[in-house]
Formats: C-alpha cells, sequence, structure tokens
C-alpha cells in the first residue's frame, strides 16, 4: 500500500502545478472570463439565440457557418486560406464559400441525391473536400469523411456501412484503392473524380467533379431541415476490426459554436489554425464548421507535418488561435525549442490540443518555445464536440484536461456490483467519466448498430470508457482507458501517469506502456519509448530511464522493462496504440489497423 500511496501522492502534487494566467497579456477579452458565472447563466436554448436558424425554420449546420456569414458584412471577410503543397495561397470569401456550396448542393440535387443520403469524401486537405462538405449539408444528406490514406478493405468497410451513396475523390485514390471495389458496392451510385489535369478518358461509370461543379447553378434554398436531422457520419474503429459509425444531427452546430467561443476563445477576427485532416472528427468539427460558425478565418494547409514549414504557416499568416495535436507537439519538441525560437509569432494568442492526453513536460513546453502554455481539452469521435477544457483565463494545471463547459455535467462514478450507478463526491478518487446525456452534439447512434449504442448509457449518464479522476477544485485527470489500465500485484496503474514519468526524462521523446502477463503480479509495467535526436539506444540507457521512473513512481508502479523503438505505432490522428504494442507483444490478432499511420 505504500507505494500506492507514493504513486498517489504524486498525483496530488501535480494537480498542483499551476499556471496561472496575466489579465494582462489578452489581447483580446476573453469570451468566457468568469468561470463560474458563466456555468451558472449557461443555456442551449441561449446559444441558439446567437445562431441565425434557417429563414423557414429548422437549423442547419452549413447555413450558420457560410450562408448568415455570405448575406451579411463577413461576405468578403476570407473564410478559407489554403495552401497547396508548394505554399502556394489561394483565398475563399464566406461569399465564394457560399456560391461554390450551393453549386454542389445543386449537382448532388440534380443527380438525385436526397436528403438524408451518405455521401463520403476521399481527399487530401484540398478545396473541394470542404466544398463537398457544406454543399452536402446544405442539399440535406449526411456527410462521410475518410483518411486519403486508407486502403482498400477499410475504404470497402466504410463505405458498405454507410451506405455510400456518393463518393467524392480524386482520380488517382480512385484508380489505386476503389475501382477494384465497385462490383462489392452496389448502393453506390455516383463517383465524383477531381482531376489534376482535364485531359483523357475518365474511369468508367465515373464523373468530372469540375464540370459538374462548372455547371450548375449558384442559386440554391436550403431544404428545411430538423435540428434532429442526420447530419455528420464519423466512423471510430473498434479491437473487434469493425468499425463503428457514430452518427450526429445539425443541433451539434450549438456545441460547435460553443465550444468554439469558449474553450477555444474564436473571435471573428482571429486567424486559427487546426492542423487535423478532416477524414479524423476534430478535423471536421474544428476544421471546417466551428471557424466558419464563429466567422474566423480558418488555415488549411495541404502538406503534411514538417516543423519548420508549420513555424512558417504561424508566423506568415499571422494565426492567433492555433489548435493542433499531441503528436505534433511531441514531434516539435523533438526537434528542440531553438527552432520555434527563430520564429517571432507576435499574432499567436493561444494553443491548445487535442487527441489523447498532453502531458505536463509538452504543456510547460509551450510556454519555453513559444511564451506560451498549451492548453489540453478532452472529447470523442462520440460526444461531437470539446467537452472538457482548460479555458484561456483560467489556471492551467498541467496534465489535466481542465473543467467542464458551460452546458456539460461530467461526473466520475462507479458502477457497483449489483449495476447501480454511484457518483463519486470525494476528490481525487477514480473511476470512469461519465457524462449526462442531452448537449447537443452528442452521437445519436451507432450506424445499424442500436443495441451497442444502448450500452454506452446507463440512465441519464453517457459512460465514456475513459477512467479519471476530479480534483477538490473541479479540474478532471485522465487515468486511462479502461480497457488499458493496468492490474499489477493488487494496484491499478493508469498508463498516462507512467507515461508521463518516462518523458521526464531528456532522452524520451514518446512513450507508452502496457500491462504483460506475469506469474506473481498478474500483470507488469512495459513501457516502450522513442528517443529525441542524439541519444542512442542500449542497455544503459534503459536502466537510466527506468531508474528515473522507479524514483519518481515506486517499484509497484514503474517498468519493470523499457524497450526502445525507432518509432511507436500511432493513428492518423496521433494517439499512441498502445491495444497493438500489447498485440504485438503478447502475438495476438492486430484487430483494425486502418487508422494507424503510414498504412495503406
Amino acid at each position: 500500500m505504500a507505494m500506492r500511496e507514493k504513486s498517489n501522492a504524486r498525483k496530488l502534487l501535480m494537480s498542483r502545478q499551476i499556471i496561472r494566467k496575466n489579465s494582462e497579456d489578452w489581447e483580446l477579452i476573453p469570451n468566457l472570463l468568469d468561470y463560474d458565472a458563466a456555468r451558472d447563466h449557461f443555456s442551449w436554448e441561449h446559444e441558439m439565440t446567437l445562431l441565425d436558424g434557417l429563414p423557414a425554420g429548422g437549423l442547419n449546420i452549413a447555413h450558420e457557418a457560410v450562408d448568415r456569414h455570405a448575406a451579411g458584412d463577413r461576405r468578403e471577410h476570407t473564410a478559407l486560406r489554403w495552401l497547396d503543397k508548394s505554399g502556394e495561397v489561394t483565398d475563399f470569401t464566406y461569399g465564394d464559400l457560399s456560391l461554390l456550396t450551393n453549386r454542389f448542393a445543386n449537382v448532388l440535387r440534380e443527380l438525385g441525391v436526397q436528403k438524408g443520403d451518405r455521401v463520403f469524401a476521399l481527399c487530401e486537405r484540398i478545396p473541394s473536400l470542404y466544398i463537398t462538405a457544406l454543399g452536402t449539408l446544405k442539399n440535406g444528406s449526411v456527410f462521410c469523411p475518410l483518411f486519403s490514406a486508407f486502403g482498400p478493405e477499410p475504404l470497402r468497410a466504410r463505405l458498405s456501412i454507410g451506405e455510400a451513396t456518393v463518393l467524392v475523390t480524386s482520380e488517382a485514390l480512385y484508380r489505386r484503392k476503389v475501382a477494384a471495389l465497385r462490383e462489392n458496392l452496389p448502393q453506390l451510385r455516383h463517383v465524383l473524380l477531381i482531376r489534376e489535369q482535364a485531359e483523357g478518358n475518365l474511369p468508367a461509370d465515373t464523373q468530372d467533379f469540375q464540370q459538374l461543379l462548372n455547371h450548375a447553378s449558384e442559386e440554391f434554398s436550403i431544404e428545411n431541415t430538423d435540428p434532429e436531422d442526420p447530419a455528420l457520419l464519423h466512423f471510430t474503429s473498434g479491437t473487434t476490426g469493425k468499425p463503428k459509425g457514430a452518427l450526429h444531427v445539425h443541433e451539434a452546430v450549438l456545441a460547435h459554436h460553443a465550444s468554439a467561443r469558449l474553450a477555444l476563445d474564436l473571435h471573428p477576427q482571429d486567424v486559427f489554425w487546426c492542423t487535423a485532416d478532416p477524414g479524423w472528427v476534430t478535423g471536421t468539427s474544428y476544421g471546417i464548421i466551428a471557424p466558419l460558425v464563429i466567422g474566423a478565418t480558418m488555415i488549411v494547409d495541404q502538406q503534411e507535418f514538417d516543423p519548420e514549414r508549420w513555424y512558417s504557416i504561424l508566423r506568415d499568416h499571422k494565426v492567433s488561435v492555433w489548435y493542433t495535436a499531441p503528436t505534433a507537439v511531441r514531434m516539435m519538441m523533438k526537434v528542440g525549442s531553438e527552432l520555434a525560437k527563430q520564429y517571432e509569432l507576435p499574432s499567436l494568442r493561444f494553443m491548445a490540443s487535442v487527441g489523447e492526453p498532453l502531458n505536463p513536460e509538452a504543456v510547460m513546453w509551450g510556454e519555453e518555445a513559444f511564451g506560451l502554455p498549451f492548453h489540453d481539452n478532452w472529447w470523442q469521435t462520440e460526444t461531437g464536440g470539446i467537452m472538457i477544457a482548460n479555458f484561456l483565463s483560467q489556471p492551467i494545471r498541467p496534465g489535466s484536461m481542465g473543467r467542464p463547459l458551460p452546458g456539460i455535467e461530467a461526473a466520475v462514478v462507479r458502477l457497483d456490483k449489483d449495476g447501480t450507478l454511484q457518483v463519486i463526491d470525494d476528490p481525487d478518487q477514480e473511476g470512469e467519466l461519465a457524462l449526462k446525456r442531452g448537449w447537443p452534439s452528442m452521437f445519436r447512434t451507432y450506424l445499424y448498430e442500436e443495441e451497442r449504442y444502448q450500452k454506452c448509457f446507463h440512465g441519464e449518464w453517457y459512460l465514456t470508457g475513459d477512467l479519471a479522476r476530479r480534483d477538490e477544485d473541479g479540474y478532471f485527470w485522465f487515468v486511462g482507458r479502461a480497457d488499458d489500465v493496468i492490474k499489477s500485484s493488487g494496484h491499478l496503474i493508469g498508463p498516462f501517469e507512467v507515461e508521463s514519468t518516462l518523458m521526464e526524462h531528456p532522452a524520451v521523446a514518446e512513450a507508452a506502456v502496457i500491462g504483460v502477463p506475469d506469474p506473481m503480479a498478474g500483470e507488469i509495467v512495459k513501457g516502450f519509448v522513442s528517443l529525441k535526436p542524439g541519444f542512442e539506444a542500449g542497455e544503459a540507457l534503459q536502466q537510466e530511464i527506468m531508474a528515473l521512473a522507479r524514483k519518481r513512481l515506486g517499484p509497484a508502479v514503474a517498468p519493470r522493462q523499457i524497450q526502445i523503438e525507432p518509432t511507436l505505432p500511432r493513428t492518423r490522428s496521433g494517439k499512441i496504440m498502445r491495444r497493438l504494442l500489447k498485440a504485438r507483444e503478447l502475438g495476438l490478432p492486430e484487430g483494425d489497423t486502418s487508422t494507424l499511420e503510414g498504412n495503406e
């Protein structure tokens, strides 16, 4: 028990590390100044008054994101700034987006695509992807994004489960990945190809996206969509190999708007950059919808991660609010803060991160490299938007998810043996993170898996599957996924705490830990790390890293084994795949690896 108490003591120490804010540093008055007052006075009904609604009633995401601005004084304001791979810039105003998305909505209507039909996009981050997303929503159809790096089998599974009516993709991706699948996708009626060159014959049973767009009318009236009408379908990968389709509705725009205002402190005058691909839910909710709903300018970069290019984008395009993933932060840390300091970024005022828990060292590195901390926040594909966040005006506790957004009620809960759900009121007690159901962006079902969907709920609570604790000031702390928690000699060990400790070693760039079977302890902790440049793998370094962990965590919690790898397996959204490390370690089936970075 002494070791467990030592571990708990470290948690409490971590929870008392605070980054406090100075109001004189704020260039804009934060949208959320007083957290408690904001929670007391918030209502989703009032949030709706900040939007328009459709002229004849109803609610439509694309209207709120584009048309209401195009009809007002922001018509000539830059909505989307696109950087191609060479760095060449193309700007689209809100007026431009309104007309282009009208054209695509008319394309769908002329093709006979109905309200509720699913329109899939398999593209790189190019303007046609964003036109497709918003035009689909205008038509009342359901937008379903896919990663362009998916291989044929993951594509077939998602297109089949989602019963795709339309696929918008590039000619190259279609020929390489989709053409051979057509006979197994009888419901796929239309394939619209984005072509780099207009010459040459189209593949059989496809149409030219740009030609259809050019010939479509710029006039379009959005069909009334109800707040509960389906709008977005996002697939999540499970360990069984079968992806789950989480369905969201048009009412989700209320949560996108509220979280953009309150969690990301977005203002209409901001230049906002979300680095996520729309194939991941963050890239749709916050890489398309949220900044446009606010009326800001959003940056879209076609190129993949490159630290010098990223720093140049932040500087040259005067990015003021930056939302990225922990993996990207750690990759920048790996390069070192010296590179960051070569770039003056006077416009940058707020940085946030999501995808997996942000280690305290990464939060603090933001201060070192940029003079600003990274603000971690928490949400899931199923929640549709940010639920818990570290806010601009509030103190940060490095390593914490933050506190629930106004309008969101979160709790740490435990199920008794008889199945009764107990809300844990005492601070610093571990249990499952739960959200009280009813927020607008809550997913409405897993497509065609209603029984699986219902298992996510217990009465009025949505059970997230994440283990967490809440400190005495209401900050939530991630412990681990319920199926990632390691049971060793009677101890329940959350991987995040151990991984954060391993990252304190100056050689460690990334870390992941798993439990491996042990005849005496049940499981022991094994750590996997990748190294920063300038460090060489070897037994001496392994022992040094383990010694640090034993000193910080105690022998009952620290890894018994350390394995140094060139890289750790990650999804394209940046999450380290612990389950894949465990499967490989134990020689088990790897399950669905379709979202694995570099896997096609």
